[in-house]
């Protein structure tokens, strides 16, 4: 039998279980609200129970700064039970311009701007964005304990920060940082080397792939590096049936510290397709072959 690696295991934000992958919003502005339920309706009906979204997602369409928070409170509104059916993720702290402002001040009217075009009185968990350089993080940690302690938000997390950032603030927060959410796929490995997957394990802190299709590249590989990647991908696919894509995030969550993958397609036939990645399975050296493919060179 084939040395299988473990699928993942069920994980909880704020005391609630979330499924394995998660669906994100970064391009759901735009939409009608015909179309944008259509989308919630079928990441459900996939098996989703994790939404991610963010104020500055919409930015660039004509709704701006909060627009997709927006659409998908209009979507609370017209059906208030998804809801309550649904672990939502927010996040807060990029300002286009400034670029990052985790001042203490901003970042409370950041948390309030978000509940009101949500439309929701609390979010399972908020995550400052990107680190702002300025910002002591005894600060950051204040206005995140006050809302935490007032309940708008369940659990607080970090999105592209440092292990090292994490921690400082970490240091001062009296709960705990429960998440990272960085870029991961076979074609960005970053996480596996600078230390982010490591303090994931030991913290027991949850890991959020972001991009985990590589931004793209890996569904029209550019170069021949992406090329030899894709060609592991599509063997793995071909062998148990299933798209490139459900292959890519079998391969993310095959990891020890459990990856979720962000899922940010918003064609709802590829949001039903989330369940098959599931269905792979991978050996070690299956796995360290598009690790090493994708490295360009072998490990020692």
């Amino acid at each position: 039998m084939p040395d299988y690696l473990p699928t993942p295991a069920p994980v909880t934000v704020a005391g609630r279980e979330i499924s394995p992958i998660a669906w994100g919003m970064w391009r759901f502005a735009g939409a009608d609200l015909r179309a944008a339920r259509a989308r919630v309706d079928a990441a459900f009906e996939a098996g989703v129970t994790l939404f991610d979204t963010a104020d500055i997602y919409g930015a660039d369409t004509p709704g701006g700064f909060g627009s997709a928070e927006a659409l998908l409170g209009d979507v609370f509104a017209e059906a208030p039970g998804l809801r309550e059916r649904m672990v939502l993720a927010t996040k807060g702290g990029i300002i286009p311009g400034v670029p990052y402002d985790s001042s203490a001040s901003y970042l409370a009217s950041a948390i309030d701007m978000s509940l009101r075009r949500l439309r929701t009185d609390h979010v399972e968990l908020w995550q400052i964005h990107r680190p702002d350089l300025l910002a002591h993080p005894q600060e950051i940690a204040r206005v995140l304990e006050e809302a935490h302690r007032m309940g708008k938000i369940g659990a607080v997390g970090v999105s592209n920060f440092t292990p090292s950032q994490t921690s400082a603030l970490a240091k001062f927060l009296p709960v705990p940082v429960i998440s990272h959410q960085s870029e991961f796929s076979p074609l960005h490995l970053a996480p596996l080397f600078d230390g982010i997957f490591d303090q994931s394990m030991a913290e027991g802190m949850r890991f959020f792939a972001w991009s985990p299709l590589g931004g793209g590249r890996l569904g029209d590989p550019a170069d021949a590096r992406g090329q030899a990647v894709v060609a592991l991908l599509d063997a793995k696919a071909a062998e148990f049936g299933v798209s490139r894509a459900s292959a890519t995030y079998s391969w993310v969550m095959a990891h020890s510290a459990r990856p979720i993958p962000i899922v940010g397609t918003q064609t709802i036939e590829r949001i039903r397709d989330i369940p098959h990645a599931f269905t792979p399975r991978w050996t070690r050296a299956e796995w360290y072959a598009v690790l090493q493919t994708s490295m360009g060179e072998r490990l020692p």
